[in-house]
This record gives structure tokens, C-alpha cells and sequence, in this order.
């Protein structure tokens, strides 16, 4: 009798540690599934890339407020936040005064914007078919979005698309010319022509970035060539440790 109680009982523990560990599986899934992979696949390297584009990004986004103007009354679109929830993530909403008068767009699911920033509106859709009229809104934004949308014609769409729903636009991307690549914390290896950059990455693992979907990298030459004929551009770099690291363009009026 007692060597049946034991057997049993070691039994029932053991059933109810596999429905645990399914269970964690299954949460585990849905967290992987609400995980941007931009993110996931970045380099931490302690924090300090996390840290160096927090500070970038509050110098990008104090000029974006010194060149566009925006006020209580001035619509905002922006195109490209993320699921993620870090400290640099979906920083334009964090930092922005006027939450209520912007709509954010993103392909993740960012709905838990709506909540952090009331009177913000998200909506998921596709960055190169946004569902919005002409000159919809006063001002578009997109930091650093561009550089994941795939091949250089889906790039020049998605320029084209921003520029038609916005009668200002405001663009940002990592200047492809900088010595240290950001998304894979290497240097020099991304001047070689695009199709060694992505061999040498798969050799050493970095498997995401070799997809031309998830990163085409641009210097000022291709950006310029992806707006509309006669545009008048605000050319707005930032420098890192002396060297030009990022690019901005600011459009206004179009």
C-alpha cells in the first residue's frame, strides 16, 4: 500500500511539473510573439548601445521640435513604433507633449500606446499602403525606419508614401558611412559592397541582419534620390563622437 501511495504521488508530481513547463512553453511563445525582432537581435553589449541611442535620440528628437514647430493644433503620423519597450523605443511618444494629437502606425502590435498616451491613436498597417487620404496630416515623422523596409524601390515607396499623406515629412536613418554599424555593433565590414557585408555577417552568425528586408543601409546620396522631383530638403545631421552618424531630412510644405 505504501509503495503505491509513493509511486502515485511521484506520479502526480511529475504530471503536474510537465503541465507547468507547458504552460511556461506556451507564455513563452506568446512573449516571443510580442517581441520585436529589430530589438531582439541587437547587441546589448551592457546597455550601452540601448544608452547611446537614448541619447541620440532626445538630440534628434529637440531638433525635430526646432525645425518643425509643432504646436497643440499640429496632427502627427508616425510611422514605425515598435511592440518593444525599452528606454529608446517609441521615444517621439514618450517625449512629445501633444499625445493626443498623434496617430501612430506600426506593422507590431503597439496598441499598449493608447493606454501610456492617452488620446494617441494606433493603428497597425503597412508603411508603403498607409489607409489615409492625401496630405492627411501636418506633420510625418519616421526615425530610423527605413533602413528595414527591404529593397531600395520599397524604400523609395515608403519616402513617397510619407510625402503623400504628410504636407511636412521628417526622416531619420543611420548614415551607412559611420564606422561603427549599429545594428550589429561592427565596424568597417558594412563599406564593402552589400553582398559581402551579408556573407561575412552569416559566417559569424548574425543571420537576421543578412536579410535585405530587415537591414539596406543608406547613405545621404540614396536618400536624396527617393524625394519627390523639385522638394525642397533640410539636411539636419548628427554626429557621434565627431563623425556624421546620423541623417535627417526634413521637408516642409510639400
Amino acid at each position: 500500500m505504501n509503495t503505491a501511495f509513493l509511486t502515485g504521488t511521484l506520479l502526480l508530481r511529475r504530471s503536474l511539473t510537465l503541465i507547468t513547463i507547458s504552460q511556461n512553453n506556451k507564455n513563452m511563445i506568446k512573449i516571443l510573439k510580442s517581441k520585436s525582432g529589430y530589438y531582439e537581435y541587437q547587441p546589448k553589449l551592457g546597455g550601452l548601445v540601448s544608452e547611446i541611442s537614448w541619447y541620440v535620440r532626445k538630440k534628434i528628437f529637440k531638433s525635430l521640435m526646432n525645425t518643425a514647430y509643432p504646436t497643440s493644433e499640429t496632427t502627427v503620423l508616425d510611422v514605425g513604433v515598435t511592440c518593444d519597450k525599452r528606454q529608446e523605443s517609441n521615444f517621439f511618444e514618450k517625449l512629445y507633449p501633444y499625445p493626443n494629437q498623434i496617430t501612430a502606425v506600426g506593422i507590431e502590435d503597439a496598441s499598449f500606446l493608447e493606454q501610456d498616451y492617452p488620446g494617441l491613436k494606433f493603428i497597425e498597417a503597412d508603411a508603403l499602403r498607409l489607409p489615409f487620404p492625401d496630405k492627411s496630416f501636418d506633420l510625418v515623422v519616421s526615425f530610423a525606419v527605413i533602413e528595414h523596409i527591404g529593397s531600395r524601390e520599397r524604400q523609395r515607396a515608403f519616402v513617397q508614401e510619407l510625402c503623400r499623406v504628410g504636407r511636412s515629412c521628417y526622416i531619420t536613418t543611420p548614415n551607412r558611412w559611420y564606422p561603427i554599424e549599429f545594428h550589429t555593433a561592427l565596424p568597417l565590414i558594412h563599406w564593402l559592397p552589400p553582398s559581402w557585408f551579408r556573407s561575412i555577417l552569416q559566417l559569424i552568425g548574425k543571420d537576421f541582419w543578412t536579410q535585405e528586408e530587415n537591414l539596406n543601409l543608406l547613405c545621404e546620396r540614396d536618400m536624396l534620390r527617393f524625394f519627390p522631383k523639385n522638394s525642397k530638403i533640410n539636411k539636419m545631421h548628427f554626429r557621434l563622437l565627431g563623425l556624421r552618424s546620423n541623417l535627417v531630412f526634413y521637408i516642409g510644405n510639400i
